[in-house]
């Protein structure tokens, strides 16, 4: 299992309607609806016939063969949508270049294609999670635009495109596009966008992505807000408003929206730079957060910080999930967020108050001088956290005496005072590591049960600052991904550190944590409690041989699943090329499919002429360092 496993471990070291209102048979939206329940009433396919799942058709966007070598900087992670029949009734999802095309839903077919001609400069990966719908009622009903998608990219643009025949919006803005970037400048590669901006009520919101770790003070991560229809500025949102010093605190996961309470909910990430914070002294203001704003004014409404002065990463990661809390007789409009330290806070969305009472947890003080980190930390009493961050040398695991020997002197010698334990010149326990825990994919709700699916990263990481002398800093390596085969290793400039982060593993390069390191966990938000987990992803494929059968330890993933009323859970995400159907209530394997390459993104379901498809995106993801491609599955049942 070695080299190749070890590899990939340390690349990971770095990562219009209420949604009271449930997703349909089509999936019109990023996350099935605006709230990101990642959910569908569709039932054809069910626990007694997905068996029988086949593939129904193949499409392939054609970047391997246009972007070439391009494709080692790319991860596929677009979720496609289906438009209604007003709007042409497409299959429409963006590849990571931020090209726009539209699918026979029955066929795979391309109808048409939109390509923005990004800037492809900067070192940032290429990424596009999704496109947004919006019928814009100020255009008359057969006039060009009244249907609309609406894309950011990667060059910081904001594009309005007819849904029909994939042509720019001419009255959006400069002939269909808005600029996002203004005076801090165009840097290529420095600021970008992943995530699918939000529509709703005549609203356009996005967020941005931000470069990491490089230097101590970042791009800011402004949110940013237009009329959906003219691409007129409407209004901005800076979370480190007043902190001159830091920067980033931006929102590259998917944005949620309670349009009929006219809420906007922002997943913020940390402030730069990420492992020191002698410079931003505080608690950040509303970076780790998510922040409630009116949708039309921007104006702030509550706000929860789940960490306080980040030295640790952990951006705020996925979506916020929008859903009616029923209990006790009692119906409350309801947040779930998740965060990377595997928390999952439960709020009434239109006030902030928690449903699941938060308490303060001592954390430890840090040993960099000038470094003040937050007293406490808050932690909710329930539901439990969804992995255990307590390892010791005597939970040291490994396939002989020797590997398992070498893991518990490996972890008696670092510092490791649990959860929140800050980096320092000694080697630290880091877990969950900045991958998480949770991360972007996100959950699904399973219809009205309460019961949220979630995927789960499990690999310790260990990290430390390195003093640097100035004179060397700029002479340091600018990234914020490792290559492959090295400890993450990256100048913090404008501080007086380096930070060096890399996988937790033994001689054999296998993980000195137990399995899995990749697993599904089903959480009941209304009781509190862990209804089941289980391992996700196989390590068969991570050996210098492969193996011929399946070895379910669980593999670090990325992507997400969503939930069906046929009573499934469908996912790929892992490191094992396989999509996966899980039984919902007790999370057995029902079904799996071997794609030509990992899939990296989170699936979609729908029912078009009385057939239902699963349809998932595979191309693989730049830090897994393995084979590339440019394909989109359907599946379904047979005819």
């Amino acid at each position: 299992m070695c080299a190749r496993f070890r590899s990939l471990l340390i690349l990971l070291g770095g990562i219009g309607c209420s949604a009271a209102i449930a997703a349909g048979p089509g999936w019109l939206y990023y996350g099935g609806d605006q709230g990101g329940r990642h959910y569908s009433e569709a039932a054809q396919i069910d626990r007694a016939n997905v068996a029988d799942l086949e593939v129904a058709w193949v499409f392939r966007s054609g970047d391997m063969a246009t972007y070439g070598p391009e494709m080692k900087k790319t991860s596929t992670q677009s979720t496609p949508i289906l438009l209604p029949q007003a709007a042409g009734e497409s299959l429409v999802y963006c590849t990571p270049f931020n090209r726009v095309i539209a699918l026979d839903p029955a066929t795979g077919q391309q109808r048409w294609s939109f390509d923005p001609q990004i800037d492809h400069g900067g070192d940032r990966p290429f990424r596009c999670r999704g496109v947004s719908y919006a019928e814009e009622t100020r255009a008359a009903v057969d006039q060009h635009c009244r249907h609309r998608l609406y894309l950011s990219t990667h060059d910081r643009r904001l594009w309005a495109i007819d849904a029909i025949d994939g042509k720019p919006c001419a009255g959006f803005g400069d002939r269909g596009k808005v600029l996002l970037f203004g005076d801090e400048g165009l840097v290529p590669g420095e600021v970008s966008n992943s995530s699918a901006p939000v529509v709703a009520d005549g609203v356009v919101v996005t967020g941005s992505t931000v470069v990491d770790f490089v230097r101590a003070t970042t791009p800011r991560g402004t949110v940013k807000a237009f009329d959906s229809f003219s691409g007129r500025p409407l209004w901005q949102f800076d979370p480190l408003l007043g902190h001159a010093a830091s920067g980033s605190a931006n929102v590259w996961a998917p944005i949620s929206v309670d349009a009929e309470n006219g809420l906007v909910y922002l997943p913020t990430s940390n402030s730069s730079p990420d492992y020191y914070g002698v410079g931003r002294p505080g608690d950040d203001l509303y970076a780790n957060s998510v922040v409630a704003l009116d949708l039309h004014s921007g104006e702030y409404r509550w706000h929860f910080q789940h960490v306080r002065h980040d030295l640790w990463d952990y951006d705020t990661p996925a979506q916020p999930i929008l859903f009616e809390w029923r209990k006790n007789g009692e119906t409350i409009p309801a947040l779930a967020q998740l965060t990377k330290q595997g928390f999952v806070f439960v709020f009434n969305r239109l006030t902030g108050e928690p449903l699941w009472e938060i308490t303060e947890q001592p954390v430890p003080p840090s040993r960099i001088p000038g470094e003040h980190t937050a007293l406490t930390q808050p932690k909710p009493i329930a539901p439990p956290q969804l992995l255990n961050p307590f390892l010791m040398p005597a939970d040291a695991w490994g396939l002989t005496p020797w590997d398992r020997a070498d893991c518990a002197t490996q972890l008696a010698g670092l510092e490791n005072l649990g959860l929140f334990t800050p980096n320092s010149e000694q080697l630290t326990l880091m877990f969950p590591g900045s991958l998480g825990g949770p991360n972007w994919g996100g959950g699904a709700l399973v219809g009205d049960t309460g019961i949220l699916l979630v995927n789960v990263n499990n690999v310790a990481f260990t990290g430390r600052l390195i003093p640097t002398p100035p004179a060397n800093a700029a002479a340091s390596r600018r990234q914020d991904h490792p290559a492959a085969g090295h400890r993450m290793q990256v100048t913090m400039e404008g501080t007086p550190y380096t930070i060096e982060i890399g996988s937790l593993q033994s001689f054999l390069g296998i993980p000195c944590n137990p399995p899995p390191w990749g697993k599904l966990v089903a959480v009941d938000l209304i009781n509190g409690t862990i209804a089941w987990e289980t391992a996700l992803g196989s390590v068969h494929e991570m050996g210098p041989v492969a193996a011929p059968f399946h070895i379910e330890w669980g593999t670090p993933n990325l992507g997400g699943g969503i939930a069906t009323a046929g009573g499934l859970f469908f996912i790929g995400a892992t490191m094992d090329r396989q999509i996966r159907a899980f039984d919902v209530s007790d999370g057995e394997t029902l079904w799996q499919y071997t794609l030509p390459v990992d899939a990296a993104a989170t699936p979609m379901t729908y029912v078009y002429r009385g057939r239902q498809y699963v349809v998932i995106n595979a191309g693989g993801h730049h830090m897994f360092e393995r084979e590339m491609g440019d394909y989109l599955y359907a599946f379904a049942l047979p005819e």
